[in-house]
């Protein structure tokens, strides 16, 4: 499917609903979520002439690093239990209950800060919420609580070569040097992406980027 076709998925399943859509895109670290759900938005914008998809990324809702530190978790920073789980299913309630036009702020985590910024995204009056992040469909430790918020989850997936450059990409344009974010990626990262790759079949669609096209590679089963 091509992200167009994709986008006017989106835009058909909220149909005359009063509320919100809040659609799911999950998967591994650096398989790409942040990129696609923001062309995603950006598409279902396009179709719909005006705002009315918003991306509310799961990293807003890591821990600070203070936080962090306080509970030991600072060298594992990524892993499920180093974000605000209880906080973020609040805020996904929030996004499927509160009437669009009133006020509705979603943190954003800032890659320069290394820290999660308060209330920095605006969803007010947009009908569409992407949310994005790697545990969407994990069940464990207070996760299995973010699926009954979402509408759909979809699984985006990528080659493990691909995903590997990727993040050790990021985490050099982080700051660290290359042996540190080679111990960053595995250690942590290349971890979370088999803890991650074991919720795959949960999702409503897997895909795969294949060009300018999604390759469904299996419609997942919900659970």
């Amino acid at each position: 499917m091509s992200l167009s076709q994709l986008a006017a998925r989106v835009r058909s399943a909220v149909g005359d609903r009063p509320g919100r859509l809040v659609l799911g895109v999950a998967g591994p670290p650096g398989a790409g979520k942040s990129t696609f759900a923001a062309m995603l938005r950006d598409e279902i914008d396009r179709q719909g002439g005006a705002p009315v998809a918003g991306v509310a990324p799961m990293d807003g809702f890591h821990f600070t690093n203070a936080e962090l530190a306080a509970r030991g978790l600072a060298e594992r920073k990524g892993a499920p239990d180093t974000f605000d789980v209880a906080g973020y299913v609040n805020r996904l309630r929030a996004a499927r209950d509160t009437p669009t036009g009133r006020a509705l702020r979603w943190p954003a985590y800032d890659r320069d800060l290394h820290e999660p910024v308060p209330d920095r995204i605006v969803l007010d009056d947009l009908r569409i919420v992407l949310t994005e992040g790697n545990y969407l469909l994990h069940d464990r430790a207070g996760w299995a609580d973010v699926r009954p918020c979402l509408d759909e989850v979809w699984y985006l997936d990528a080659p493990a070569e691909l995903r590997t450059e990727r993040l050790l990409d990021r985490h050099r344009r982080g700051g660290r040097d290359a042996e540190s974010a080679r111990d960053k990626v595995t250690r942590t990262d290349l971890p979370n992406a088999e803890l991650v790759a074991l919720t795959r079949d949960r999702a409503d669609l897997i895909l795969h980027a294949d060009a300018a096209r999604y390759r469904i590679v299996a419609a997942g089963r919900r659970g």
